[in-house]
């Protein structure tokens, strides 16, 4: 976990400022939303499923790590890159969301810590409001993760793909009408 956690901190600390602006555009969001739902589909499609978390090299937490670090770049899911990777790599459905969660504790973590000063500023929400969000946000968390450890178990993860594409392709339709503006 910790070497697939240092590709996100390098590269979240090196773009912070593009990160924070010229990537929050809507038609790369939902270029993103399409293009790794499609990837996280042939991932399910061609993955060999073999593999469990135990059986995990060094090069593969790299390459884990990279692939949670595509999640910088907005609309690029965390879980779901990592997943894709992991499924790419030849681990089950299961042990690659398990790693994909449990890659996520120290990075979560980070931005959490990175972000305090913004808390303690003043600007954003109180301490007392950020500890009760965080922990509705840990108990959700952890039920979601819980049903879908359950779910993958039994099930492809196609659903994640057609809500991919779909939720891209209103989001194309939304910009394309000028219901919304792209930043």
């Amino acid at each position: 976990m910790i070497i697939g956690t240092i590709p996100i901190g390098v590269l979240g600390f090196v773009f912070e400022d593009q990160i924070q602006t010229a990537a929050r555009n809507l038609w790369l969001i939902a270029t993103t939303m399409v293009v790794f739902g499609l990837l996280l589909g042939l991932a399910e499609l061609l993955g060999r499923q073999r593999l469990e978390v135990d059986q995990m090299k060094v090069a593969d937490g790299v390459l884990l790590g990279l692939a949670q670090a595509m999640a910088l770049i907005p609309g690029v899911s965390r879980s779901g890159g990592t997943v894709t990777a992991g499924l790419l790599l030849g681990f089950t459905r299961p042990a690659a969301v398990r790693y994909s969660f449990l890659l996520a504790i120290p990075a979560v973590v980070a931005s959490g810590i990175f972000q305090l000063p913004d808390v303690f500023a003043g600007d954003g929400p109180s301490p007392l409001q950020m500890t009760v969000a965080t922990v509705i946000a840990f108990g959700i968390g952890f039920a979601s993760i819980a049903w879908l450890l359950r779910y993958v178990e039994r099930h492809s993860v196609y659903i994640f793909v057609w809500y991919r594409i779909a939720l891209g392709a209103v989001l194309f339709l939304a910009l394309g009408a000028g219901w919304i503006a792209a930043t």
